[in-house]
């Protein structure tokens, strides 16, 4: 993040969404305080700032020259908040305020400007992040005396100091963060993110992190591949399915989709009311509707995962704080790791790609007055019987999110949704764009939740498709595997770019997981098939292993 410049009036929530920012670092916090305690109703306001702050973070006092804010970081995002109240204090020790007629001098002034420069500049070359506070200059009545009008045009020069090295500036409204873009004659010398392709023996080598976020399995298959990296049960949809599209093709191809027959039979499905379905355009878009939707200030995903959310949460301006599953307790969830801050939480069930299956009551401790939890439930039709899933539970403050892409093999199709309270279904739908799920869609979602017989086939099937994987690679020696729920493996090896390089001459594709948060080169996630294909993945890992070693 380097140097982030949050802006905001009096009481806009300039500061809390600063305090998120650095929250979402998941570094140790050191906050640099401007304010004067002596003066009764600043000490209120102060006690108040000091209540919400974590009791992990260290305060410091900041003196004259803001050494304290870079001086011996070491890897420490510091919040300074904030810059205005700082330039006051300093011009006060310049007297300005005790003789309000009489200017501080010239070169008083400029001390500060150039002190403030050095700090921005300092602070944009550090690694680690920085944060600055400031209020908006420039917005209201001009200052009647001449001191104020002093601080008020050495903040406004500052600020804009401030904001020409910054890698990000933010305005906050009535608590609303809005992002400042860059003049335009700056944006063509702006360090671009790493583009190059990755390359084929290591596919994740050269990815930047949001590249990573917005990889998917599909990109691993070529034509004529055997595909063990997409998570779609194989054969292609049922015969039934084909039917009811084909049927619909005809009926409905030359309107507009109208989506309330699948919303009554998701509903029917799910015993939940119609107004609580919100058909989507596959379960990813229902993950990009909520930041547009909910207007989190610190969202907490839970890793390793499905990364669409985090992508659409960074693009949309939100903090982001990670969520590690611990792989030697199995990447079970542990509710105490999310922050307290956190007034949204996302977390798969079961989570992708470790395919852990958390049990109700672990995903209920998420719950936190205030808080949003979202539970990505796109493989739970794909574990037979579905526990631990909430789909029927009416609760206020939980999302849950499904597709049938997996178990009725149609990612084409794109058909998802989201299972919501009315107020929360109703924000997700204001923000939907029209038509988001096409009529196919619709039928599919329609012909489905009349058939729970077919799901639960369809479960049946990928259980004994991931048994009959896992059995061969437990006899594999060099491969650790962890057990899951959904119709994927998660294992891990010692040098897994030559693994999946020697994979992919035997026309083998697999999907390669340290792409994942919280994973890394040696993971690779397996997507399970018949036991012929399944047979032939096994012998060539087996072979892969040994020669890789």
């Amino acid at each position: 993040m380097s140097l982030t410049l949050v802006l905001g009036g009096t009481r806009s929530g300039k500061s809390a969404r600063a305090e998120a920012l650095a929250h979402a670092t998941g570094l140790p916090v050191r906050y640099v305080a401007t304010a004067d305690g002596g003066d009764p109703a600043m000490a209120v306001r102060i006690r108040t700032h000091v209540a919400r702050r974590p009791s992990a973070w260290t305060t410091v006092e900041a003196d004259g020259s803001l050494a304290c804010v870079l001086a011996d970081r070491d890897g420490t995002c510091v919040l300074l908040d904030g810059l205005g109240v700082w330039l006051a204090t300093a011009l006060h020790h310049e007297g300005a305020f005790d003789a309000p007629d009489l200017a501080p001098t010239a070169t008083g002034i400029e001390a500060l400007l150039v002190h403030v420069e050095r700090m921005a500049h300092a602070a944009a070359a550090d690694a680690s992040p920085t944060i600055v506070v400031a209020e908006h200059a420039g917005q209201g009545v001009l200052p009647g005396d001449h001191a104020s009008r002093v601080w008020l045009d050495l903040l406004g020069e500052a600020v804009q100091q401030l904001a020409a090295v910054a890698e990000r500036v933010e305005l906050v409204v009535a608590g609303r963060p809005l992002a400042l873009a860059a003049p335009p004659d700056l944006l063509p010398s702006m360090p671009l993110a790493d583009t190059a392709p990755a390359t084929e023996e290591d596919p994740d080598a050269q990815a930047p992190d949001h590249a990573a976020l917005r990889r998917h399995g599909d990109g691993d298959v070529r034509p004529g591949d055997a595909d063990h990296a997409v998570n779609v049960l194989g054969g292609g949809p049922p015969d039934w399915l084909r039917a009811a599209l084909h049927d619909a093709l005809d009926e409905n191809a030359g309107a507009y989709p109208r989506e309330a027959e699948a919303v009554a039979a998701v509903a029917a499905l799910h015993g939940r009311a119609p107004e609580e379905i919100v058909p989507t355009n596959g379960a990813a878009e229902a993950l990009w509707l909520l930041p547009a939707a909910l207007r989190p200030h610190l969202a907490a995903c839970v890793h390793p995962g499905f990364t669409e959310a985090e992508a659409a949460l960074r693009a949309h301006g939100v903090p982001v704080a990670r969520v590690l599953r611990d792989p030697q307790r199995g990447f079970a969830l542990d509710p105490a790791d999310v922050p307290d801050a956190a007034d949204l939480v996302i977390v798969g069930n079961p989570a992708s790609p470790s395919g852990t299956l958390d049990p109700a009551s672990a995903l209920l401790a998420l719950r936190s007055p205030g808080r949003v939890v979202v539970v990505d439930e796109a493989f739970m039709d794909l574990v037979p019987g579905e526990p631990g899933s909430l789909v029927r539970e009416p609760l206020e403050d939980v999302i849950v999110v499904r597709s049938l892409t997996k178990a009725l093999a149609i990612p084409g199709l794109r058909a998802g949704y989201a299972v919501a309270p009315p107020a929360l279904a109703a924000r997700l739908r204001a923000v939907r764009p029209p038509w988001s799920a096409n009529a196919l869609a619709l039928a599919a979602l329609a012909a489905a939740a009349r058939r729970p017989d077919a799901l639960a086939a369809a479960a049946e099937r990928a259980r004994r498709e991931r048994e009959d994987l896992a059995r061969r690679l437990d006899a594999i020696p060099g491969v650790r595997a962890w057990p899951g729920a959904a119709n994927f493996v998660l294992i891990e090896v010692a040098d897994g770019p030559a693994v999946v390089a020697a994979l992919r001459e035997q026309a083998i594709a697999v999907r390669p997981a340290a792409s994942f948060p919280g994973l890394g080169p040696g993971h690779i996630r397996l997507t399970a098939r018949e036991p012929e294909l399944n047979a032939r993945l096994a012998h060539a890992l087996a072979e892969a292993v040994a020669t890789c070693r």
